[in-house]
């Protein structure tokens, strides 16, 4: 792996030459120095930020995987997954034809209770293992749109539609760039046949990720607002479902903002993230089974500020975030949250000079959530710069000694 900031650089290398871009004009559109161009290309520099790498990728005119490599390399045990991506995609594609199912389709109530398990599943991070469930369940409820009617059909649907965000966020998380897209589509085509006013706005959150890549930040931004007015109604009205995706659309969009090197509507939108978790928090009767799969909260907006703080480029103003972060709103969290956040603290405090903290912050990350955070493009960079500096401390502390020692004499 630590060749790996090396051959980044090199793939950036090959991608704008191309093009036939000079060095200036990459540095340019990046906001950038030549010379800072130069050692990114000779793996000198690490790209430590998402929105930077994506803004690189989109300049070049490639997907951000294209420069990170990912899917990375691995052992033909771990690489199994892909099977089961395969076969993902294989339903996504015919899914307008009738599907191949034996047997009747359980009704939809059976496919709901069934989807918890891919809730703990997200929950631990376990990417590989939700790939594994979900052609099946796609087929199902496929199946049972075509022989059924009325309510049941849109249920049909709305659980098709959740299956394929399940398949869109494990993508995500393993690199699998077609899977991405097709999953985003056909969970546009499931929530328009659901009956369920949110579904759709579930769709267009999951568009706007995907617009993170191309580095399209005011597009994604258009995007959540267009999603925002669509449920702003339900939401006036309190209803649960509707404040937990307005919410995380608004968190979508502190995250465009960020990129977009918009600092004040950043924050702006944590802050309304942050009226909507204190809404929910609030609210009297039974609990609300969270059927989109969204996953919103008081602790979810906080790690989320600290993020944005750190897109900004101020881990100062991050770690005092984390001072200020309750411990229990963060153990709360699904482990894939909470991976997330060490990873964001890891950074911080590595660029706040403390390697200590940052590596026992990446361990910590790791032991919560082992799959996402050895697939993470930022956790791996932050872990190279590391190494990296603790080889050049050493290096430099043998040096000293060998002077001491006269071992060059």
């Amino acid at each position: 792996m630590l060749e790996e900031a090396e051959e980044i650089g090199r793939r950036v290398r090959r991608a704008r030459l191309r093009l036939g871009m000079p060095q200036a004009d990459l540095a340019v559109a990046l906001g950038k120095s030549q010379g800072w161009v130069s050692k990114m290309e000779r793996g000198q520099i690490e790209i430590d930020r998402v929105g930077l790498l994506n803004a690189i990728a989109a300049e070049l005119g490639v997907h951000p995987n294209d420069l990170i490599g990912r899917p990375y390399t691995s052992t033909p045990a771990d690489n199994q997954w892909q099977i089961a991506a395969a076969s993902i995609l294989r339903e996504l594609r015919r899914y307008d034809l009738t599907p191949v199912f034996e047997g009747s389709p359980r009704p939809s109530g059976e496919l709901w209770r069934n989807m918890t398990r891919l809730h703990r599943l997200r929950d631990a991070a376990a990417n590989i293992a939700i790939l594994r469930i979900l052609p099946d369940l796609l087929r199902e409820a496929r199946a049972l749109a075509e022989v059924s009617t009325g309510h049941e059909r849109e249920e049909a649907y709305a659980v098709y539609a959740v299956a394929c965000k399940f398949a869109h966020t494990a993508a995500h998380a393993l690199g699998h760039a077609e899977l991405i897209a097709m999953a985003a589509e056909r969970a546009a085509w499931s929530a328009r046949l659901s009956g369920d006013p949110v579904m759709p706005a579930l769709a267009d959150w999951m568009r706007v990720w995907d617009m993170w890549a191309t580095a399209d930040w005011d597009d994604s931004m258009s995007l959540s607002d267009k999603a925002l007015g669509s449920i702003q109604d339900d939401y006036d009205r309190g209803e649960p479902l509707a404040v937990r995706m307005w919410g995380s659309l608004q968190l979508r969009a502190a995250v465009s903002a960020a990129r977009a090197g918009r600092p004040s509507e950043s924050e702006d939108r944590i802050g309304h993230a942050r009226a909507a978790a204190e809404r929910l928090a609030s609210r009297q009767g039974p609990p609300v089974h969270d059927r989109h799969s969204v996953t919103f909260s008081s602790g979810n907006v906080q790690i989320h500020a600290i993020s944005v703080a750190l897109e900004a480029g101020n881990q100062t103003r991050a770690l005092a975030l984390n001072r200020r972060t309750s411990p229990e709103l963060v153990s709360a969290l699904p482990n894939s949250r909470q991976g997330h956040h060490h990873m964001d603290l890891a950074r911080a405090w590595l660029w706040d000079g403390n390697r200590d903290k940052a590596l026992s912050e990446l361990e910590t990350a790791e032991r919560i959530a082992p799959q996402l955070v050895r697939n993470h493009p930022i956790a791996r960079s932050t872990l190279r710069s590391i190494v990296y500096a603790e080889r050049t401390a050493m290096r430099e502390t043998l040096r000293r000694m060998s002077n001491r020692f006269h071992l060059d004499g």
